[in-house]
């Protein structure tokens, strides 16, 4: 975190979001933000609206209602263009979505020259510094199906790094890994959170939350039931039904 003003800097604000598929309301009047260099984790049973809050985020969801403010402006606005303001936010899925044609480091340098318009060289460039990063900088001639689903995630994010976005966003990372593999994605992920990288991320590893987080968001059937810092979430939550969750998910 910087001192004084900068460490308060809003990237992301989220007023009054709401969204429904049809009379189906999965969002209801969410509201929180998001500083330069924060760490926030979103945490709640599955159906609690996480992931499509994540999705609204990036508008691969469009909103029924409400603002996403970047930097102060509306994202939700008609007249906004998506793609360049997609371009400042890296994803990571929970199925690593990666090209499975190319290899490992032509993974990290299509976005990259496509996009960004950056050259073949200073991608590649870009593209293996961010692979040194999440420890897969050996593998960049592997095609996806050699690699295990712990190294596929690692090259997920080292190819949303290689965008160099304002904020990552984390859909679960780690909920299609199988379990010997989760400890090397969190590891990146702790690496990252500790690197002042401002990061989202939906997750059901409580441990992880409570470790890397600045902030916890606690959602429950659409909406924000309590949010606060992980000692204020995890050892003193004010809320019956964040309570209730905690007391099943950390057995």
């Amino acid at each position: 975190m910087g001192e004084g003003e900068e460490s308060m800097e809003t990237i992301i604000d989220i007023r009054h979001l709401n969204k429904s598929y049809g009379a189906n309301e999965v969002l209801k009047d969410i509201n929180f933000s998001v500083n330069k260099g924060e760490v926030v984790s979103i945490i709640g049973s599955s159906g609690s609206g996480k992931s499509t809050l994540l999705r609204c985020i990036n508008l691969l969801e469009k909103p029924s209602g409400g603002q996403i403010l970047y930097h102060g402006e509306n994202i939700v606005d008609e007249k906004l263009d998506v793609a360049n303001y997609r371009k400042h936010l890296g994803m990571v899925f929970q199925q690593f979505n990666l090209f499975n044609n190319h290899n490992v480091l032509n993974n990290c340098i299509v976005g990259q020259v496509k996009v960004l318009k950056r050259s073949k060289s200073e991608s590649e460039e870009v593209a293996m510094k961010y692979l040194k990063v999440v420890g897969m900088d050996k593998y960049i001639n592997a095609k996806p199906k050699q690699l295990s689903g712990g190294q596929k995630q690692r090259v997920a994010i080292a190819r949303a790094l290689s965008m160099e976005p304002d904020v990552m966003l984390f859909d679960e990372p780690t909920s299609a890994l199988d379990p010997e593999m989760v400890g090397e994605v969190l590891k990146v992920m702790k690496d990252l959170a500790h690197s002042g990288l401002t990061m989202i991320i939906v997750t059901h590893e409580m441990e992880f939350a409570k470790e890397v987080s600045d902030k916890v968001v606690f959602m429950d059937k659409g909406v924000i039931a309590e949010e606060g810092s992980p000692d204020e979430i995890f050892h003193n939550p004010k809320q019956e039904r964040t309570k209730e969750f905690l007391k099943r998910t950390l057995k």
